[in-house]
Order: C-alpha cells, then sequence, then structure tokens
C-alpha cells in the first residue's frame, strides 16, 4: 500500500476526524449578527487566563492554502480579512480585507438563508474604523473570527454550521462531484485536488506548512496537465490523507522526533485493542524515557520480553508475554513514515509497512546488537542519545543530515547500518577522545550487523580474531601504566596524544609507547612493586595473543578494525576502572571495621 493510500486508511479509523472539507483550527473571537447585519455581540473564545489564554479549537471549513498570495477563507478569518484590521503594519490589510468581501459577495449571492443573508450586509456596512467601538478589544486582533446569528449564538450555532451554509460549502470546495478523474490513491472517481491541504507540525519546517504532493509553478505543466492533473489525487483522497498526518503530527502518542526526522507511527488492525497496544509499545522502543506510571502493565511486559527475551523472565512472566505477542503477531500492521523539511515540500526520510511481529523481531535484533558490558548509565538509552554522540559539541542540532533517518530505516527493515554512522563515531572518537558505552555500542552493532563479525559483549581476554582489538586493548594497559607511575593529574595522557595515530596507523606509534612503557613500569615497581607484575603480565598476556611472524603492529588500520580497537580499548579501559572502583570499596570497608 503507498503511502498517501495507507494515510487515507488511517482516516477512516481515526476517533473524531473531521469530516470532508472541514479542519480544526483555533478560533479567538466570535461575531453574533443580527438578522439585518449589525453586530450584537462579540465574544472572546479563549482558554486559560492571563499570558495562559489561547484560542479555543473549532470545526470550520477547510482553510486555503495560502502562499504568497491573498487568499481568503469562506465564513471564517483572521481579522485582516474579516475586519480589515491588525496589530502589525498592515500593508496589504485594505486588499485583504476587500478580498473577504469579494468572495463573499460571489459565494452569497442570491442566498434566503437568514444567516448567509446578515454576514453579507454585514460585510456592506462594516468599515475598519468601526473596530474602536466599545466592544472590540485590541486582544481580538489577528484572532481568528466566526460568526453566528445572535439567536442561535446561545445553542452553539455558529453560522458556518447552518445547513443551508453546510450545502454551499459542499458545492464551493468541490465536493459535490464536478470534474471527476481516477484517483491515483483510491482509485475511485472525483474531482481532483489541484493544490493539496498543508501539512503542519513538522520539525524545522516552514509554519504554514508544508507539501508532499506539491505542482505549483508553471514548469510543472506538462502535456496540458496543470497542478494537481500531473498526478491525480481527489480532493476527498486528498484531503484524508493530510487530515490524518495532521492529527498524527500534532498527537504525542503517535509521533517521535528522531534527529531531524519528524516521526509519525500508526497500526491498522481489527483488534482494536491490539492496534492500541502496538501504538503504545512503538515510541517506548526508541525512547524509554517515555516509560512513566502511564505506561500500561501489558506495554512493559512486552518490552521487558523483546529486550530480555523469555530466557531471562520468570516463567509466569514469560507466558503473558508470550501470549501479548502472538496477540500483536495476528494481523496488526504498522506504519512508520519519516519526515523532514525541504524549503515548501517535505521530505520522505523513511517509510515502514509490515506486520508488528517483524518490527517487534528487527528492533529485538537492534537491542541485541547494542548490547554491551559495562552499560551505559540507563540499560536501554534513547535512540537521540546515541545520535548526540555522533554530533559536534554533543548538541542535537549538529547530528549530520539524514543519519537519523538513515539509521531509523536500518532498524526498521533489519538491513545494514549506514556505514556514515561508523566513520562519524570515528571521526568524533578522534576528535574528542572520548570513548564511552554508546560510542562503544554502535561499533558493536555496526561490526556485527555490515562486517559480519563476531564481537564480545564484555571484555574477552581470549579474543584473537582482531589485531585491533588487541592491541586496543594493549593501548589502555600503556594508558594505566602511565596513570600507576604519575596518577590521574596528568596534563595529557597517552591517550589524548596517540589515540587517533593508534587507532589508525599502529605502527607509527606503538614502538614509542611500548618504549615509554619501560619507563614508567621501572617507576611503578619503586612505588607498588605488585601492582607493576600485574600490568607487565597482563601486556606478556596480550602480547603472547598476537602473531609475530605477521608483524605484531599493522602499519595501518581498516574502518572495521578501528572499530573493534575502540572496543578493546573500552572493555580493557573500563575493567581497570572496575578493579580501581573495586579496591577502593574493599579499602573503605576495611577501615570501617
Amino acid at each position: 500500500m503507498s503511502i498517501l493510500a495507507s494515510l487515507a486508511r488511517a482516516y477512516e479509523r481515526l476517533p473524531d476526524a473531521p469530516p470532508f472539507g472541514y479542519s480544526v483550527q483555533n478560533i479567538g473571537v466570535i461575531v453574533g449578527l443580527n438578522e439585518d447585519g449589525t453586530v450584537a455581540s462579540v465574544t472572546p473564545w479563549f482558554d486559560g487566563e492571563g499570558k495562559k489564554r489561547k484560542p479555543r479549537p473549532m470545526l470550520v471549513p477547510q482553510p486555503v492554502k495560502r502562499t504568497a498570495g491573498i487568499a481568503p477563507n469562506f465564513l471564517w478569518d483572521k481579522t485582516s480579512y474579516v475586519l480589515g484590521v491588525t496589530s502589525g503594519e498592515g500593508k496589504r490589510t485594505a486588499d485583504e480585507h476587500a478580498a473577504f468581501k469579494e468572495r463573499h459577495e460571489k459565494e452569497l449571492a442570491g442566498t434566503d438563508d437568514p444567516g448567509l443573508k446578515a454576514l453579507l450586509l454585514f460585510l456592506r456596512r462594516w468599515t475598519p474604523d468601526q473596530f474602536d467601538a466599545s466592544q472590540w478589544s485590541d486582544d481580538f486582533k489577528d484572532q481568528n473570527v466566526v460568526f453566528a446569528l445572535e439567536t442561535d449564538r446561545h445553542n452553539n450555532l455558529w453560522l458556518h454550521n447552518r445547513d443551508a451554509a453546510k450545502a454551499l460549502w459542499m458545492r464551493v470546495s468541490g465536493g459535490d462531484g464536478k470534474n471527476p478523474q481516477i484517483c491515483l490513491v483510491t482509485g475511485k472517481s472525483g474531482p481532483v485536488a489541484r493544490v493539496h491541504p498543508a501539512i503542519k507540525g513538522v520539525w524545522g519546517g516552514q509554519s504554514s506548512g508544508g507539501s508532499i504532493v506539491s505542482f505549483n509553478l508553471d514548469a510543472f505543466t506538462s502535456y496540458g496537465h496543470m497542478q494537481g492533473d500531473n498526478a491525480p489525487v481527489s480532493e476527498a483522497a486528498a484531503f484524508a490523507y493530510t487530515t490524518a498526518l495532521n492529527t498524527f503530527l500534532s498527537d504525542k502518542k503517535h509521533r517521535l522526533q528522531i534527529g531531524d526526522a519528524s516521526t509519525v507511527f500508526w497500526a491498522d488492525a481489527e483488534d482494536a485493542e491490539a492496534a492500541l497496544l502496538a501504538e503504545a509499545a512503538f515510541p517506548e522502543f526508541f525512547d524509554p524515557a517515555k516509560e512513566d506510571a502511564d505506561t500500561t502493565k501489558e506495554v512493559k511486559i512486552l518490552l521487558e520480553r523483546l529486550r530480555k527475551g523469555d530466557q531471562e523472565l520468570d516463567k509466569d512472566l514469560a507466558l503473558e508475554a508470550g501470549e501479548l505477542v502472538k496477540k500483536l503477531e495476528k494481523g496488526v500492521r504498522f506504519y512508520v513514515l519519516g519526515l523532514a523539511p525541504n524549503a515548501a515540500r517535505i521530505s520522505i526520510r523513511f517509510y515502514y509497512e509490515s506486520d508488528f511481529g517483524e518490527l517487534a523481531r528487527n528492533y529485538q535484533r537492534f537491542v541485541n546488537d547494542m548490547r554491551i558490558e559495562p552499560p551505559w548509565r540507563e540499560p536501554y538509552a534513547p535512540l537521540w542519545r546515541y545520535l548526540v554522540e555522533t554530533a559536534v559539541l554533543g548538541k542535537r542540532e549538529n547530528v549530520p543530515p539524514n543519519l537519523a533517518g538513515e539509521w531509523m530505516r536500518a532498524i526498521l527493515n533489519g538491513a545494514d547500518y549506514p556505514l556514515t554512522l561508523l566513520s562519524t563515531v570515528l571521526s568524533r572518537i578522534r576528535a574528542d577522545g572520548e570513548i564511552n558505552a554508546l560510542r562503544a555500542s554502535i561499533l558493536k552493532a555496526v561490526l556485527i550487523r555490515n562486517y559480519e563479525r563476531k564481537v564480545p559483549v564484555a571484555l574477552d581476554p581470549t579474543m584473537t580474531d582482531s589485531k585491533g582489538y588487541l592491541l586496543g586493548r594493549l593501548f589502555a594497559v600503556y594508558e594505566e601504566i602511565q596513570r600507576a607511575a604519575l596518577g590521574g593529574n596528568v596534563n595529557a595522557t597517552i591517550k589524548d596524544k596517540f589515540y587517533g595515530s593508534a587507532s589508525a596507523t599502529p605502527r607509527k606509534v606503538f614502538g614509542l609507547l611500548e618504549s615509554g612503557s619501560a619507563n614508567h613500569l621501572a617507576k611503578v615497581r619503586k612505588l607498588s612493586p605488585g601492582r607493576a607484575v600485574n600490568l607487565l603480565k597482563l601486556q606478556d598476556q596480550i602480547m603472547d595473543l598476537m602473531e609475530p611472524s605477521k608483524g605484531p603492529y599493522p602499519a595501518f588500520f581498516s574502518a572495521d578494525e578501528q572499530a573493534f580497537f575502540g572496543l578493546g580499548y573500552h572493555h580493557q579501559h573500563s575493567d581497570f576502572f572496575k578493579s580501581r572502583k573495586d579496591n577502593q570499596t574493599d579499602a573503605s570497608g576495611e577501615t570501617a571495621q
């Protein structure tokens, strides 16, 4: 199913979805009219008080898509159009108000509905200088305005909800079936949308919204087809897919921000309960911080099962988790769509559609790829936390473009990770010299998925498959010898000076490190003979795992061996840190006794 078709289908399942031709907009003012067109009341329509006061949402005829031109809405709009009043400079306010009056003179001509006639009479007698009358407030400027007959206002019957107004809007908006063509989305005949409604809420996009499908210039005219005729999508289908997408983008339960990709997701299943469970679980795959008191027990059990497997759960919990997985695997289709802005258009970063069971298996594989010991301070880091490790200064806005989308697509599909992920992390390590559990996890995951290498989760003293891993361990030993000799307050450690060269061109550096370690060991023997013996023994153990006939120090390392180097360093360095921590704990325990 195509993206637009799946979104149009999702619209049909939306609870409280606006009907075709209507949209929920924030309205700030309701003008009550008498039948002669005079103003009976002006009612503010806000929620909250003071600075927290906000216009209230209301279902109104769908707004026109404005670019640079002047285009009034039908039966409602902001004050510059409706009243010719604005709080800004208002260089074209008079033109906007004139366009609003002109459109309604044209559309409402010949109407015999008392409400619509009242609006026409109001527009004919209204002049902007009347805004200074007592019932109008400056706070109303630039708010959206709707109308109501004063006799209807007390019953919350607005002008655009009157039967005559609805019938007129159906005709005006093209919903009565004029100029029908076969819709490429639904396969049904219907009037073609010239331009599609705007999609709002994409992070970094224009406030006026953007488009996925857009033919808005003369240059796009082809074989006489203008604008939407180039790829005919019916008004109804365009309304359905944009309404569904705007709803998902504005709903925290259907949206995640992953790097520069605004990600929406939804489930489709006959069993509504199963669909809700899938939608509740998905955001917690990639942002565990969302797990809170509102997280249901079912979701927690499912997450435990996917992250740890049945072997680590007790028998009852494993059985319950197994039943949940069966429930979700049976007929739940899941959709994930990543969007990013591109001026007035919206780019598709990735699109995933499959059974939820396959998605869960791919997520489980991702968790296994990223597992490392010792772990980060939280057992399951959110995806954005990994991404900032690829960014300069650790800022989210510096995450390389496209990386988040490409990585997410690989995770969802169970495909190879983008190699830019590996090169970016390696360059960040060389730049700032930091190797933490998150970066080591990324290195490990790429080695497993892309290079199909056997990679240990924790320190493996017997591993000989990779010379990079062994030299990474050896580099950590040299650093530990330096720390034992000079203490922890050295201005520049050997890691600060030599990590980049040691991980890329080890032959240039390791001879120097070896001779330097001899001097440091001599000093350690004077300070702590036992410590010196242990470090020398560990150094010899690592050297014994290498093959001297092939040369212990290669001239250079490929990207995968550089990744192994970082992983070996992290494992060995963490083991030293753990040993120091254990010794401090033992010492404090003895003192206490």
